[in-house]
């Protein structure tokens, strides 16, 4: 077995951790791995080594900061195979789903290319006579980077690390404990394209070395992805010491279906957007609220798409549905199943009792739809993270966005329709902070932020898009003013007239 190390100043640095988490292939339930919870020790390590190297990083010309990224670019397209197998054995998703994760990272770091052009600052001439105003962009120093389980590639070596190296930044990137290896890999990419030691660290940690981390006076920001309750908690503690801090959390994204939609179209959109990545993705799509009269008919649609889907292991390039990533999650999605079930939801499709041949001990579970989901039933108003789709029933439109309005989330919404008064009425009046019209997952590219709303997100600047940059700089203004030949060589003192300091 595998005992992985921490990356710490361009070095594979074996741990001193005397605990170590196992890391699994969902697809056959085999541990593949261990990785290290590191000790306090080694994370202070890994931000000190940040900090040294943020000196000298800071003032590497932007337009030479980015050539290191067009190599890693170069470098993600060598190795695509390699980095999507990668995902698909840690993580469990089906290859074409594990290839988008890396693809994604690729996207994140083309958008971190631009950035030349993105951290431009603004001036204007004359803004009282004879002065002049500049604002730059600076960067700040060590960023720490907290990412989730399930994208193991996009969000910890798209979302973070990129942006931030190419704003003038270090990093520390906490990987997922359960799929580290890729953002592993990754780091090795980064170091082969020229990184300067101490840049990109990459380790893996318990909650005690993540909030002493965030105590460190070094760390100068926190970008974090996961579940809400930690989210706010990381928040709340950046918050105190002073931090910048954006942390992206849980969804319960719904759709709207009007009766004006092609159901056919419609059904292939929501089967695709609910069961992919096998439901565990914050912008996934695990409730629609359908209109009365077109419900019954959608959801057998849906049904009868969903019993076609082939489960099988993530690196099956046939497989359309992947294991989930642990075993510990599928006994949760059961679990939470079971409790809409009891709730009084219908069963509509079954998943949970799914085995594929060979792959008996993989962490397996089937398209699951539950119908008749009321307002107040909790299969409905919390994330599952698994294949689990739960339809409610609408009277018209103005009911149906109310329904989807009650919920605490707000990363995403969707409508289908065909009607234009709906649709602008939809994405005007929806809480959903990035919105599909007939688009089931209305993730915009890279150059858009990731704009999740309510208690889908804390903070003040999104990841990705112009919002990303703002977030890993500090603005700057610079006022100049020059005297003349004749004011240069006065004794006289200026009087202050109103316009300026």
């Amino acid at each position: 077995m595998e005992r992985l190390n921490l990356f710490i100043n361009n070095q594979a640095v074996p741990s001193k951790a005397t605990e170590y988490y196992n890391i699994y292939n969902p697809s056959t339930g085999e541990v593949i791995a261990e990785a290290p919870k590191c000790t306090s020790e080694e994370a202070d390590y890994a931000i000190e080594c940040a900090a040294k190297a943020f000196e000298s990083w800071r003032n590497v010309p932007v337009l030479k900061r980015v050539q290191v990224l067009h190599k890693v670019k170069q470098l993600i397209d060598e190795n695509m195979d390699e980095l999507t197998m990668s995902v698909a054995r840690e993580n469990g998703k089906a290859w074409e789903e594990a290839k988008g994760d890396v693809l994604k990272a690729r996207e994140a770091t083309e958008h971190a290319i631009s950035m030349p052009s993105l951290i431009m600052g603004e001036s204007l001439m004359d803004a009282s006579n004879g002065y002049d105003t500049v604002l730059y962009r600076e960067s700040i120093g060590v960023f720490l980077g907290i990412a989730p389980v399930n994208f193991p590639a996009m969000i910890p070596m798209g979302w973070m690390a990129p942006l931030c190296i190419a704003c003038g930044n270090s990093i520390v990137l906490k990987a997922s404990s359960g799929t580290p290896m890729t953002a592993l890999r990754f780091a090795e990419l980064y170091r082969e394209a020229g990184l300067p030691d101490g840049v990109l660290n990459v380790i893996t940690c318990g909650r005690d070395e993540v909030e002493r981390m965030i105590a460190n006076e070094n760390v100068k920001g926190i970008t974090f992805v996961g579940s809400t309750k930690t989210g706010l908690s990381v928040y709340e503690r950046a918050s105190k010491y002073g931090k910048r801090v954006q942390t992206l959390c849980e969804a319960k994204n719904h759709a709207l279906v009007m009766s004006d939609a092609p159901l056919t179209r419609v059904a292939a959109g929501i089967v695709n957007a609910s069961y992919g990545c096998a439901g565990e993705r914050c912008m996934a799509l695990p409730v629609v609220v359908a209109e009365e009269a077109i419900a019954d008919k959608l959801v057998a649609e849906i049904k009868a798409l969903a019993e076609k889907i082939k489960v099988g292991p993530a690196y099956d390039r046939t497989t359309k549905l992947g294991p989930v990533y642990s075993l510990k999650h599928k006994n949760e999605i059961i679990e939470r199943i079971n409790a809409g079930i009891e709730e009084g939801a219908e069963l509509v499709l079954d998943g949970r009792n799914v085995t594929v041949e060979g792959f008996e001990n993989g962490f397996y579970l089937g398209p699951t739809i539950l119908d008749h989901v009321t307002e107040d039933m909790n299969v409905g108003k919390y994330e599952i993270f698994g294949p689990v789709l739960c339809i409610k029933r609408c009277k018209n439109f103005e009911d149906g966005l109310r329904m989807m309005n009650m919920n605490p989330f707000a990363n995403g919404s969707v409508i289908y329709t065909q009607n234009g008064y709906f649709a602008r009425e939809f994405a005007k009046r929806t809480h959903g902070g990035m919105v599909g019209v007939n688009v089931g997952i209305p993730v915009p590219v890279g150059v858009f932020p990731f704009s999740g709303h309510k208690k889908s997100f804390f903070g003040a600047l999104h990841t990705l898009g112009k919002d990303a940059v703002k977030f890993y700089t500090d603005s700057k203004c610079v006022t100049t003013h020059w005297f003349t030949e004749e004011e240069g060589t006065s004794t006289a003192v200026s009087t202050w007239d109103g316009t300026t300091n």
